[in-house]
């Protein structure tokens, strides 16, 4: 956390104060959805998107709550005022139920060293599938066991595998992949919709790369038939893939760079 407060239900209170009952039905079986966004010189990052995304998160899982999307933009700009925020991670969270809640509270700014962007991460394949792939839920579970296993591994991040043996996304990622000429990603409706993920693909079009709506199998990544590959997130943009499990991606990255240079030059345009 950084700053003094977190934002409950409208109302600020000290960060130390931001708990839950574990005796909710609710918080035992984390039925809450979550948005995080970037702020950057005191300046929020796709706001009206990240806002749009919870909402429907919300409805995906049949989550209601009493609190408005105005007010709940109104309480982030609340928070950076309150603690003089410049750069932070800003996380809101709601919890539904009778007794619902709304958090927003701040972390550091979630940043990556440029090696990761010049040279690459490793990411490794984990086999599992998300429960409601579109909406951004609490159910966290896969995620944790995978990016655990991807640690040990000595590597950043995993990717997700279906039992078609489609490479989905990431724990906390969009992925992709270049394949002669084109960009390969997931159908819309098999993977959760990121803002960021978004801006990728518009960066694509912009820069004349066709995009395939159809994931990279597990049998095509591992036989070395995409020759560039890479992930996106809110905190990352968009990052290379150096390695996945035994197969080397050498750089230089230059089409996943030049797509990350457009992603992060339209962070704080309103139009894009």
């Amino acid at each position: 956390m950084i700053g003094e407060h977190v934002i409950r239900n409208g109302e600020l209170i000290k960060a130390e104060e931001a708990v839950v009952p574990v005796t909710l039905r609710e918080v035992q079986y984390c039925f809450c959805t979550y948005e995080s966004l970037r702020v950057l010189g005191g300046k929020i990052v796709h706001l009206d998107d990240h806002l749009e995304r919870l909402r429907n998160s919300c409805e995906g899982i049949g989550l209601t709550h009493p609190f408005s999307y105005s007010d709940i933009s109104a309480w982030v700009f609340q928070l950076i005022e309150a603690d003089s925020i410049q750069d932070a991670t800003m996380k809101i969270l709601v919890y539904g139920g009778p007794q619902a809640m709304c958090f927003v509270m701040a972390g550091k700014l979630l940043a990556y060293p440029d090696s990761f962007y010049q040279e690459g991460v490793g990411v490794i394949l984990y086999h599992g599938e998300r429960l409601l792939p579109s909406c951004k839920t609490g159910n966290l579970l896969l995620n944790y066991m995978a990016v655990e296993e991807a640690k040990r591994q000595g590597c950043f991040e995993a990717i997700l595998v279906d039992r078609d043996g489609e490479a989905l996304e990431g724990t906390r990622s969009n992925f992709y992949g270049f394949r002669g000429g084109r960009l390969y990603t997931a159908a819309d409706r098999q993977v959760l919709l990121g803002v960021t993920r978004s801006r990728v693909l518009k960066a694509a079009a912009e820069m004349g790369i066709e995009v395939v709506f159809q994931a990279p199998s597990e049998n095509d990544l591992v036989r070395g038939v995409y020759d560039e590959c890479f992930i996106s997130a809110t905190s990352m943009g968009a990052m290379p893939v150096r390695r996945l499990g035994s197969l080397e991606f050498h750089g230089p990255f230059t089409r996943t760079n030049g797509i990350c240079a457009l992603v992060r030059s339209w962070e704080l345009d309103e139009n894009n």
